[in-house]
C-alpha cells in the first residue's frame, strides 16, 4: 500500500456534482499537481485536515472544471491514510478528466473497493464493518440502511468480541492447566465451564437466526403469485405494483405468460411473478401458462396464493392450499368487498397466514405487509442489533457453533479438557475468520471483489 491510488466515488452519469478521491501516501502532493486554488495560500500540503478550498482543477491542456478540494490526514481519514477529495460538476467527460489528470500525476488506478480494504488493513474496521458499507449502499428500505448502519458502527463486532473475549479466558485457563500441570492452578469448575460455553452457543444461535432475514432485507424474496382463474391475481399485481403491470378482464385465463415486476412491501421487496390461473384446460396456449405458473411456485422462496373470498372455495383451490402446506406461503382471501362466502377457517389449517383484502380497492394491503414481514423474519428484526447478511458471516458462524456444540458434548461426555480445549480453539479461530482478524488474503480478495470502484 506504498502507492496512491484514485477513482471516482461517486455514480456514472449526470449530476450536480462528482468525486473523484485520491488515497495514499501522496495523496495531497498528487492533489497539487491538478488543483489550483483560488487563495494561493490554500494549497494541499498547507490545508489541516477536515478543512476544504476552493478552486480550479486542471490538466495539460489547461483548466477543467470548477472544483472544491478536501483533504483528510492520516490516520483521521476513512482509509487511515492521507485522503484528497476533488468534487467537482457531475458529468462523466468532467470526471474522467479530473481522474485522467491525477493518473497522469503519479495516481494509479483503484481497485474494487480498495479504499475500503486500505480501511480495513489499516485497522480503521473489522470484516464485517467493511461488508456493511455495500450493504448501506444496497439498501432500499430503513430497515436495511439501519441494520447496516449498526453493523457500520461494530454492533456484529462487539457481540463477537464478546464471545470471543470469554472463550479466550477458558482456552487460557485450559493452556496454564496442560502446560504447567504441576503448578498450583485453581482447576476449572464443571459448572462454571459448561455455563461459558452454553453462554456462547446462545450467542452464536441468535446470530445464526437473523441470517435468513438479513439475506432478505439484503436481496429481497423470489415471490409467486399463484391460485386459481380470475380470483384476482391480476388485480393484486397492478395493486402492489402501482400501476397496470398485467391485464385484468372478466375472462377466465387472460394471463397467460409469467408478468414480472419487483416491488416494495413494507422493509420487503418483493420479486413478483404474477402467473396463469392454475386449472385444467384443453387451449395448449393456456396449458403451457398453467405448466409456468407451477414451476415458478415450485422455485418460488414466497408464495402469495389467492383465493376469491366472493363464492366457496372449489376443488382446485383445496387441492392448491393442500400443495403448499409445508411451503413459505400467505393465504390471500381476496374481493373483500363484496360478502364472504371462502372458508378461511380450513384455509387457517393448511396456511399459518391467512389475509383478506380487496386488491380491487387496496384494502387490506397494510395486512398482507404485516404478513410478509412476519413470514421472512423481518418483522422480528431489531435495526439496532446484530445481524448476519453474507454467506461468508454465515458459514463462519455455522462453523464457530458446531466446535462450540462439539465442547459441550465432550464436557458431557467427561472426556478430558485438551479434548474438549481442541473444539474451543476451533470456536476462536471461526469467530476471528468472521471479523477478520485472521481471514487469509484469498478471503480478503472475495470480499472486496464484490465492491464498486471508488469504494
Amino acid at each position: 500500500m506504498n502507492h496512491t491510488i484514485a477513482a471516482i466515488s461517486t455514480p456514472a452519469g449526470s449530476a450536480g456534482l462528482g468525486v473523484v478521491r485520491l488515497s495514499g501516501p501522496d495523496a495531497l502532493t498528487i492533489a497539487g499537481r491538478v488543483f489550483r486554488p483560488a487563495d494561493p495560500h490554500k494549497t494541499p500540503d498547507k490545508l489541516a485536515g477536515y478543512t476544504a478550498a476552493y478552486g480550479r482543477v486542471f490538466d495539460a491542456d489547461g483548466d477543467v472544471d470548477e472544483c472544491v478540494l478536501l483533504c483528510f490526514c492520516a490516520p483521521h481519514s476513512y482509509t487511515g491514510e492521507d485522503v484528497a477529495e476533488l468534487s467537482c460538476h457531475g458529468g462523466r467527460y468532467i470526471l474522467q478528466k479530473v481522474l485522467r489528470a491525477c493518473l497522469d500525476a503519479g495516481a494509479t488506478p483503484a481497485g474494487p473497493g480498495e479504499f475500503t480494504r486500505r480501511a480495513f488493513l489499516n485497522g480503521k474496521m473489522d470484516l464485517t464493518q467493511a461488508e456493511s458499507v455495500m450493504e448501506l449502499i444496497a439498501a432500499d428500505g430503513s430497515l436495511a440502511a439501519q441494520t447496516a448502519l449498526a453493523a457500520r458502527d461494530g454492533a456484529v463486532f462487539r457481540r463477537l468480541t464478546a464471545v470471543k473475549e470469554s472463550l479466550l479466558s477458558v482456552a487460557a485457563q485450559f493452556g496454564a492447566y496442560i502446560d504447567y500441570p504441576d503448578e498450583d492452578i485453581p482447576d476449572l469448575s464443571p459448572e462454571t465451564l459448561s455455563a461459558t460455553v452454553d453462554e456462547a452457543i446462545g450467542a452464536m444461535e441468535t446470530l445464526l437466526a437473523t441470517f435468513d432475514a438479513g439475506r432478505v432485507l439484503r436481496e429481497g424474496v423470489d415471490t409467486a403469485i399463484v391460485g386459481s382463474p380470475n380470483v384476482g391475481k391480476s388485480t393484486l399485481m397492478n395493486c402492489l405494483s402501482g400501476c397496470q403491470r398485467s391485464i385484468v378482464t372478466a375472462i377466465a385465463g387472460t394471463t397467460r405468460d409469467v408478468v414480472e415486476e419487483t416491488v416494495r412491501v413494507g422493509e420487503v421487496t418483493l420479486r413478483l411473478a404474477d402467473t396463469a390461473g392454475i386449472r385444467d384446460t384443453g387451449d395448449t396456449v393456456e396449458r403451457v401458462g398453467v405448466d409456468l405458473a407451477k414451476q415458478r411456485m415450485n422455485q418460488a422462496a414466497l408464495v402469495l396464493a389467492v383465493f376469491d373470498g366472493s363464492v366457496p372455495l372449489s376443488d382446485e383451490d383445496k387441492t392448491l392450499a393442500e400443495s403448499l402446506k409445508d411451503r413459505t406461503a400467505i393465504a390471500i382471501v381476496n374481493k373483500a368487498d363484496k360478502p364472504l362466502q371462502a372458508d378461511t377457517v380450513w384455509l387457517s389449517t393448511r396456511f399459518d397466514r391467512v389475509v383478506t383484502l380487496s386488491a380491487k380497492e387496496g384494502e387490506g394491503v397494510a395486512a398482507l405487509t404485516a404478513a410478509v414481514e412476519e413470514v421472512t423474519g423481518v418483522g422480528r428484526l431489531d435495526a439496532a442489533q446484530p445481524v448476519l447478511t453474507t454467506e461468508r458471516q454465515r458459514l463462519c458462524a455455522a462453523t464457530a457453533l458446531s466446535c462450540l456444540e462439539e465442547a459441550a458434548g465432550a464436557l458431557t461426555a467427561g472426556l478430558t479438557l485438551d479434548a474438549v480445549s481442541v473444539s474451543i480453539d476451533g470456536a476462536i479461530n471461526a469467530i476471528l475468520d468472521l471479523t477478520g482478524e485472521r481471514a487469509t488474503e484469498a478471503v480478503v480478495d472475495q470480499v472486496f471483489a464484490n465492491f464498486c470502484v471508488g469504494k
